[in-house]
């Protein structure tokens, strides 16, 4: 049986080995009003796709995407990202397999080496889901504010 879904938590819960991004906040997570103390709450959120159980996106990955869009390397994505490139290599060909198309198309060689840039499917799929992640992001935080606002007195 096939499961499509898209979850909200930490993707990668138990993961070991692997250095994330998720730890950055979500765009649209903004701090609450800050208290006298100078304390203040906040609303975070984690947005990522699932098919079959497996994660197919996730903010890291698309923050890899972007990277590689903003950079034309995959080995330079890596570094930026501060990640091998052996797992910034797998985790792209998981995505790919997943979705079930290419995201990056890839020309080795030459005389300044090979580079790699998003298809305009890999493009369009990196501006879906922030807009998504952006809207739950929002969304979360409106919700929070509404029921425990009253904890920033």
């Amino acid at each position: 049986m096939r499961r499509d879904a898209l979850c909200c938590g930490s993707p990668n819960a138990g993961a070991t080995g692997v250095k994330t991004l998720d730890t950055v906040a979500s765009p649209g997570s903004e701090r609450f009003d800050t208290r006298p103390d100078g304390a203040s709450f906040a609303a975070r959120s984690k947005v990522w796709l699932e098919r079959d159980g497996k994660v197919v996106l996730s903010e890291w990955r698309i923050d890899l995407l972007a990277a590689i869009d903003e950079t034309g390397s995959l080995v330079h994505a890596a570094e930026k990202l501060e990640v091998p490139y052996r797992t910034a290599s797998y985790k792209l060909k998981e995505a790919e397999q997943r979705m079930g198309f290419k995201l990056v198309e890839a020309q080795s060689g030459g005389a300044d080496g090979g580079s790699s840039r998003l298809t305009p499917a890999g493009r369009d799929l990196v501006e879906r889901f922030r807009r998504v992640t952006q809207g739950v992001a929002t969304l979360a935080n409106a919700r929070f504010r509404a029921e425990f606002g009253d904890l920033d007195g």
